[in-house]
């Protein structure tokens, strides 16, 4: 798959070179991880002016050969992983689950992991999409960082990296030169935020109408009710909490208080609390609280300090400190974006 950069013939002697971006898949990837943020970058290259150079997207295999994608859809690869080495400028690793004895499993692909650590660490900018920052963790590119991955995969991610610093709620996380995201979807977010620091946001902009996309899903938005998404195993002690926990926020949720339903000291419930869910009980509650309050806002004319005590987080004060820690805006202004 190549993008050619629009306007190639008419200033050859000033334009900038394309930026090369570099796929990598293999089998059983999942098809939107690798053709989403694609998108994003053909679409940011055929509306580009003439002076402005676009993209290469090229997609990586280990032989640099046709891969089938999770759906069944057979990918073609444009190189080998060997012959991208020195020749990228953005490397995205996208990702792949299967199901294991009923759990999700992100799958490790040696070849790709032996790979990135020999390409990662001189890549001008690198990404994962899902569960490809297992891969990158793997490789020991995620060590000492903050990321995120699918929220059915964050707790994997947690318990076996544990230099990682892993963050289960926004759609796309930024450290540097190191970018990770929840995946599916959310990696055409992160695409057309590169867009947004290689051309501008209204380059980008016109990128995401074009697309019919919304325009920018700011990277602090949590992934679609995090918390509350998993199904919860009937019968199991910790998952019938979390879903009384979702039905009682206005109560007093400390951890004290919930290890106390559980007839577990509040030192073992923290800690098999966070083996099962990648995050600590105080960070759940909130982010229940937050969910909560975000669905009032979009979905009812309720003030803010209706919200918040409906909400559980209390004040308004409390509200708006929430929003700006974990969304990185306000409440006033996420109503007037989501409502």
């Amino acid at each position: 798959m190549v993008i050619a950069a629009v306007g190639a013939g008419r200033n050859d002697r000033r334009m900038p070179p394309p930026h090369r971006v570099v796929i990598a898949a293999f089998p059983g990837v999942e098809l939107l991880n690798v053709t989403g943020p694609a998108e994003v970058f053909s679409v940011a290259t055929r509306i580009a002016d003439g002076d402005r150079p676009g993209y290469t997207v090229r997609i990586a295999t280990a032989g640099g050969e046709p891969v089938t994608t999770s759906s069944g859809v057979r990918l073609m690869a444009d190189l080998a992983l060997d012959e991208a080495n020195g020749d990228v400028d953005t490397l995205l690793v996208s990702g792949a689950v299967r199901v294991h004895d009923h759990q999700v499993e992100p799958v490790l692909d040696r070849g790709i992991i032996d790979w990135l650590r020999e390409a990662g660490p001189g890549t001008h900018r690198l990404g994962s999409i899902c569960s490809g920052a297992h891969l990158l963790a793997a490789a020991g590119l995620l060590d000492g960082r903050t990321a995120t991955t699918h929220w059915r995969t964050a707790a994997r991610l947690a318990a076996d990296h544990p230099l990682v610093t892993v963050d289960p709620d926004p759609i796309f996380l930024r450290e540097g030169r190191l970018w990770t995201c929840a995946g599916i979807a959310s990696g055409m977010d992160m695409a057309l935020a590169m867009v947004t620091e290689d051309h501008g946001p209204e380059h980008a902009l016109a990128t995401a109408r074009t697309m019919v996309m919304y325009v920018k899903r700011a990277g602090g938005q949590s992934q679609f009710s995090a918390p509350l998404a998993p199904p919860a195993a009937p019968g199991d002690p910790l998952d019938d909490l979390r879903m009384w926990i979702g039905e009682h926020l206005a109560e007093d949720l400390s951890a004290e208080v919930l290890a106390g339903r559980l007839h577990l000291s509040v030192r073992h419930f923290s800690r098999l609390f966070r083996e099962r869910t990648g995050t600590t009980p105080a960070a759940y509650v909130e982010s229940v609280r937050l969910d909560a309050a975000r669905r009032l806002l979009q979905d009812t004319v309720h003030g803010l300090p209706e919200i918040a005590a409906l909400s559980g987080l209390g004040s308004v004060e409390s509200l708006h400190r929430s929003f700006r820690r974990r969304l990185g805006t306000t409440p006033a202004q996420y109503r007037r974006r989501f409502r």
